[in-house]
């Protein structure tokens, strides 16, 4: 009886464990989100990128800077004493602390079949978040025809900002 005993308590020892067959396994990851505030840009109310009163005579450029002062006109433009300029204005909202860059593009100002092209460039090409906002303005460079046709000529960009 001491036999089988002692051949069933070796039996159990012999006999391998059961396990996984070695060629898969896993294990749990983690996932995370954050939401933000929207960034969000508006023009300022009353703002506007003005090139001023001008004469073509046979074309050149007028400048205004970010700041809204005027450039040295090129060629034969000329800008009429006491005439205004300025540059344009947004305002930016968005999550407090995050950072963004801002791009502006050029456009047309037309008055009935008659355009001229102009450029811009904003004062900054990115700005923070300070308390949910932030502001910048725009100038630009307007190009001016040879005998550019009389008129009031007004037109439109595209000013964007994305958080980085």
């Amino acid at each position: 009886m001491k036999k089988i005993a002692l051949v069933a308590a070796l039996a159990a020892f012999s006999v391998p464990a059961v396990a996984a067959p070695g060629d898969t396994d896993n294990a749990t990851g983690t996932a995370t989100a954050e939401i933000v505030a929207p960034i969000s840009i508006t023009h300022d109310a009353g703002a506007s990128l003005s090139f001023g009163t001008l004469t073509a005579g046979n074309g050149g450029t007028i400048a205004v800077s970010p700041a809204g002062t005027a450039g040295t006109p090129t060629g034969e433009v000329r800008l009429l004493a006491g005439s205004t300029v300025s540059a344009d204005g947004f305002s930016v909202s968005g999550e407090d602390g995050r950072s963004y860059s801002i791009t502006v593009g050029g456009g047309t100002v037309t008055s009935g079949t008659n355009n001229m092209s102009f450029t811009t460039s904003a004062s900054k090409a990115s700005g923070s978040l300070t308390g949910g906002s932030d502001t910048f303005s725009v100038g630009g460079t307007l190009t001016v025809g040879a005998n550019q046709a009389v008129g009031s000529y007004s037109g439109s960009y595209t000013a964007t900002v994305t958080y980085n």
